[in-house]
């Protein structure tokens, strides 16, 4: 029978039961640390779990799991907590935390990263730059790895090399029933088809083996900014761009207000602006030949494309998406940039409903859409692009506002989709309808997997695939 959300209210004398087999920390509300331990990335999420178990490793992880099926808890899993709809956590249930769990170990001659699920993109990047390598991750340093993969996973590197995970060599899966199991082409190789893409749907992943590629330390890179007057010439011109782009080359556009940042003249901070992002992961000198018509393109504000640590550039965005204000988030897979597109998306971005709200146009193909689309869970790999509406403020007052502004304009570029979604972009308030469109013809496939490793649902706190039946 599926578990519903109407749980088992935890109590005390079951909370010292989970305690005597646990060796990380249990947190109940009016513990020092809880709030901390509650707090995610998007502040508009104010969430109070009956208990947040840190756990220290797999033995804490399965005990945690365990105990919430036992007691029929509404389970959340909370990896990186850098979470679009504040699935890392649930009212009145369990969380299992497993933010201290960072170890990242590397073996620089088989080029493999074994990393715990804590960790995010940055420190996974801070380890593997020091032997030139790395695996493709996604575009902001303070994401979480873990949820980042098992959604699939773009970044600066994956048309080049790939998603996120398409680059698992194996993961360790604690899953519904408590067990163990070690997913990867040889052995629960359905398990291993699900994680790459299927969310945390199928068990919580307690370490990822990742293939890593030569990169960096030093990469042609950085961003060109132009007035927002400018933004349908810099669209049309990036569109060809991109059309022409061999896979070392990744860009995205951003359409915000500026910030105040020291490489953007002052006359032009908290103005909107348009910038293209871009990352070659090849040589220096093939880097610059291939970015030399975005260098010249256009009268920028500021150019500071110029060869840089890879790390320094993987967290380039990081301020676009500061952790505590409060998020609202509405994407479309693009099949390209038409005219028509171009006219919406600029139509929009000129009058942001705020001055910290962003506009994400990033580019795919490559690599991603040489993976046939039933290889992995993750589906949509045809896309051109895929488009990220980020609307940001600090007030909660002002929610109603500005999340009316985001769904006007994800209304209005609904037309240019090709009908698929990110399934890490969802906000919290998609339903299965949206998850559907995230699977497309993969969705039967995962809903009978969900039936296999958690027919009763336990974990349902997430971009959820009933079981069937």
């Amino acid at each position: 029978m599926t578990t519903t959300k109407q749980d088992t209210p935890l109590d005390e004398a079951a909370a010292a039961e989970l305690k005597a087999h646990f060796r990380g920390t249990l947190l109940r509300p009016g513990d020092a640390g809880y709030n901390a331990a509650r707090s995610i990335w998007n502040g508009m999420i104010d969430t109070r779990p009956g208990l947040i178990a840190r756990c220290t490793g797999p033995a804490d992880v399965a005990a945690a799991v365990n105990f919430a099926r036992a007691h029929h808890l509404l389970l959340a899993v909370r990896g990186g907590g850098h979470n679009v709809a504040g699935n890392a956590l649930c009212d009145g249930g369990l969380v299992i935390d497993l933010s201290p769990m960072r170890s990242v170990q590397v073996d620089p001659q088989a080029r493999i990263a074994h990393v715990q699920p804590g960790v995010t993109l940055g420190e996974l990047d801070h380890q593997t730059q020091v032997f030139g390598l790395a695996t493709p991750v996604g575009m902001v340093s303070q994401t979480g790895v873990a949820g980042l993969t098992l959604g699939g996973g773009f970044g600066w590197l994956s048309r080049k090399y790939g998603l996120a995970c398409d680059n698992l060599l194996s993961a360790d899966v604690v899953t519904a029933d408590g067990r163990f199991a070690t997913a990867s082409e040889r052995e629960h190789t359905d398990l291993f088809w699900g994680v790459r893409g299927g969310g945390g749907n199928f068990g919580v992943v307690t370490s990822f083996a990742f293939q890593l590629h030569p990169v960096g330390p030093t990469v042609m890179a950085g961003v060109v900014f132009y007035p927002m007057e400018q933004a349908r010439e810099v669209l049309h011109f990036y569109r060809d761009c991109a059309a022409a782009a061999p896979d070392e080359l990744t860009m995205a556009a951003v359409l915000r207000m500026a910030p105040p940042a020291p490489f953007l003249p002052q006359y032009i901070h908290g103005q909107p602006v348009i910038g293209i992002a871009a990352c070659h992961s090849g040589s220096i000198e093939e880097g610059e030949q291939v970015m030399r018509p975005l260098k010249n393109f256009g009268t920028p504000v500021a150019n500071m494309i110029e060869p840089m640590p890879f790390v320094r550039f993987q967290s380039l965005l990081d301020s676009s998406s500061p952790p505590g204000l409060h998020y609202y988030v509405k994407s479309e897979y693009l099949p390209g940039l038409s005219d028509a597109a171009i006219e919406t998306i600029t139509s929009y971005a000129t009058h942001l409903s705020s001055p910290l709200t962003s506009v994400l146009i990033a580019q795919l193909r490559g690599a991603i859409s040489r993976v046939d689309e039933h290889a992995t869970a993750a589906g949509n790999r045809r896309a051109q692009f895929v488009l990220n509406i980020q609307s940001s403020w600090l007030e909660p007052g002002e929610s109603p506002r500005h999340i009316q502004w985001t769904r006007e304009f994800w209304t209005a570029i609904r037309p240019f989709s090709t009908g698929g979604v990110y399934v890490n972009l969802l906000s919290q308030d998609e339903g299965e309808e949206r998850v559907r469109a995230a699977y497309g013809a993969n969705y039967g496939r995962l809903a009978a997997l969900k039936s296999k490793f958690d027919p009763t649902n336990l974990f349902r706190v997430n971009q959820n695939i009933k079981p069937v039946g």
